[in-house]
């Protein structure tokens, strides 16, 4: 079985946790499970919704993939160094994404450089403070690393994570699921637009 850390800290914007979970957890028949990853036994979400994690920070060292959520309270944890150095991932081995203002995270960790990158648009002041390229984009991906921008992006995100880790086909599988009746191809064609090339680009 495959692994996915979505990382959630207080504060977290449901959306770009739940979503991806979501999504990702349609294929735990294919191999592939997401968990809610978080440095302490609960968090609460910007809208005040408490949930219990169901792996602690340090999974995140041993998941095949991490997702970095977004949420109001980014800018408290990317000041945090002894938080920061407890995120242990490995870009080599591990596919690694971030979410709107997760992509601050992504670069306090040294992951994006001066790669364009994308995040969502209130959060574009601190990120672009923080040295990256920010780019009017809703997705990126270099190589095993990506980024999407605004809520709605986490579809993309979490079609690219399902892609490069179980498939292309499962991936549009558990897209469909999900998509509004009526607008599934529709939706999973976008997704595949916006994503496939991406998913050409060396490992």
């Amino acid at each position: 079985m495959k692994s996915v850390a979505i990382l959630t800290f207080d504060g977290f914007n449901e959306l770009d946790s739940f979503i991806a979970s979501a999504l990702i957890n349609r294929l735990r028949s294919k191999g592939l499970e997401a968990y809610i990853t978080s440095p302490t036994p609960e968090v609460t979400s910007m809208n005040g919704v408490r949930v219990a994690r169901q792996r602690d920070l340090e999974f995140a060292a041993e998941a095949d993939a991490v997702l970095i959520g977004s949420g109001i309270k980014t800018r408290e944890i990317a000041a945090d160094a002894a938080l920061l150095a407890s995120i242990e991932l490995e870009p080599a081995r591990q596919i690694i994404g971030a979410q709107c203002s997760g992509t601050l995270l992504l670069a306090k960790l040294g992951l994006i450089g001066s790669l364009p990158a994308c995040t969502d648009l209130m959060s574009k002041p601190w990120v672009v403070e923080a040295g990256v390229n920010v780019i009017d984009e809703p997705f990126v991906a270099h190589g095993k690393v990506a980024t999407a921008g605004g809520c709605l992006a986490s579809q993309y995100l979490a079609f690219w994570m399902m892609a490069r880790l179980v498939g292309l086909d499962e991936a549009k599988e558990a897209l469909h699921y999900a998509a509004p009746v009526g607008e599934k191809l529709e939706t999973v064609e976008r997704a595949a637009n916006v994503v496939s090339p991406f998913l050409r680009l060396p490992a």
